[in-house]
């Protein structure tokens, strides 16, 4: 199931679950360097379109980090970068044989580098079951923020976004009842981000990597 078709199928549940503790940063866990993130790409034979797609979500969710980090919260924009890269790491696979990129992806994350920081951006980067908090959970909130802001490998607006998936994957009721759900989140996130970031995500090119 692509990251699309998952956005389009669901199921897109809030969780009655506490939501999981923040990873603290350990010195254990090592975050793998952009260039180790891409030969990771390479061992796992990702299509070059989906690295094209990697490539612009890192753009935005490294720029958002860079951002949370001269704001005070509690992030490493290099492990948020990882995490961007690696997030569809299984798209690939689950291409060609079936199952879920998400979850695949972030077991591959934690076997390939022993850091779970990270796989929880891979792992929640369709959906996040829990309620909006930077505090706590910036780096999935900066994944699937990001995923959301880049259609194949431009970086469009939501509304872009969205309305491209209706038009692939709103083929029935239920299709379109998750797409306009995982819309709202992606929408609520941005509001989050614009409130405590102070700048508008329309109006920022993220091609640099950083806010210009």
């Amino acid at each position: 199931m692509t990251t699309s078709q998952s956005a389009a199928q669901g199921p897109l549940l809030r969780s009655e679950q506490t939501p999981p503790r923040m990873f603290a940063p350990d010195v254990r866990w090592k975050i793998p360097a952009p260039e180790e993130c891409r030969a990771l790409w390479d061992a796992y034979d990702m299509f070059d379109h989906i690295r094209e797609h990697s490539e612009a979500v890192a753009a935005v969710a490294y720029t958002i980090a860079l951002r949370g980090a001269e704001c005070g919260l509690n992030v490493n924009p290099d492990a948020v970068l990882a995490s961007a890269l690696l997030h569809d790491i299984a798209k690939t696979y689950t291409i060609l044989h079936g199952g879920d990129h998400a979850q695949l992806g972030a077991a591959w994350t934690v076997r390939e580098t022993g850091n779970p920081h990270i796989a929880q951006g891979v792992m929640h980067h369709v959906w996040w079951p829990w309620e909006i908090s930077l505090d706590n959970h910036f780096l999935p909130m900066a994944i699937i923020y990001a995923d959301k802001r880049v259609r194949h490998e431009n970086i469009v607006s939501l509304a872009e976004r969205y309305s491209d998936l209706m038009d692939r994957y709103g083929k029935t009721e239920r299709s379109r009842q998750y797409i306009t759900l995982s819309l709202e989140q992606a929408a609520d996130i941005e509001r989050v981000f614009t409130a405590r970031l102070e700048i508008d995500f329309n109006a920022y090119s993220f091609g640099s990597g950083r806010l210009v």
